[in-house]
């Protein structure tokens, strides 16, 4: 998945996705950037509402591919701040024109933004969920987790924070000490079929579904990911509404 994501950058890459509203493959190479890579394609969005999901900046951005969105968060509270990596850098302009249109009561402002500013971005997220940041809200993170672990476990995992461009290879290599078919794997759509960002995982047994809980937090590709102990019934209201 890493290598995916530093992918993004070069001429040819598949993330380049199609132009918009059109069925053809873009070709980025009259692009010009001679002797030099194209710009990362990344923009930055402020004024975001404070329930806003993965799936919002999606439609907000109709039309576009989006390839990743990260929220930013301060002290564990979300800042109204979220990154959103598009399929390739002219995609950009496209969505610069969303500049101060609204996203349900308030409008958004949309900025260039560079692939340094995003990793470092990813890079607190990380250490933050982590743990690393001495301001963190501990009593709440504690209770959060302890609801985790207090939890039955069914043999069925909820995975949420999932780059819109993974896939059931990625899933499968991040529960690599674990046996998964690609059928035991399910990605969760909206009504226009676009994906959540969530997604579930059969696992063989209970057992193995609660020593998977030990990835909880853990990153795929440049995102870290959340693990909920799951039923086959949610799975199956999951699923249901997608289609």
């Amino acid at each position: 998945m890493g290598s995916k994501r530093q992918r993004l950058s070069e001429p040819g890459s598949s993330f380049y996705g199609t132009s918009p509203g059109s069925s053809y493959m873009y070709n980025p190479t009259p692009y010009a950037y001679v002797g030099q890579p194209p710009p990362f394609p990344v923009v930055k969005l402020r004024g975001l509402p404070f329930d806003c999901t993965e799936v919002d900046v999606a439609e907000f951005f109709h039309g576009l591919d989006i390839v990743d969105v990260l929220f930013v968060h301060k002290n564990s509270k979300f800042t109204g701040e979220a990154f959103c990596v598009l399929g390739y850098p002219l995609q950009v302009d496209f969505a610069l024109q969303k500049n101060r249109q609204n996203m349900g009561r308030r409008y958004v402002e949309v900025f260039r933004s560079k692939r340094q500013e995003y990793y470092k971005a990813i890079a607190q997220e990380v250490s933050d969920s982590r743990g690393g940041s001495p301001r963190r809200n501990a009593p709440r993170a504690k209770s959060y987790d302890e609801g985790k672990e207090s939890a039955e476990h069914t043999g069925v995992l909820r995975l949420r924070g999932l780059p819109f461009s993974a896939g059931k290879d990625d899933i499968m290599d991040f529960f690599k000490d674990y046996v998964l078919s690609e059928s035991s794997i399910h990605f969760t759509m909206n009504s226009e079929g676009r994906p959540t960002g969530e997604g579930f995982v059969e696992f063989a047994s209970a057992e193995d579904s609660k020593a998977a809980m030990a990835k909880d937090r853990m990153t795929l590709g440049s995102r870290y990911i959340e693990l909920f102990p799951s039923t086959h019934d949610e799975l199956d209201e999951a699923i249901s509404r997608g289609r």
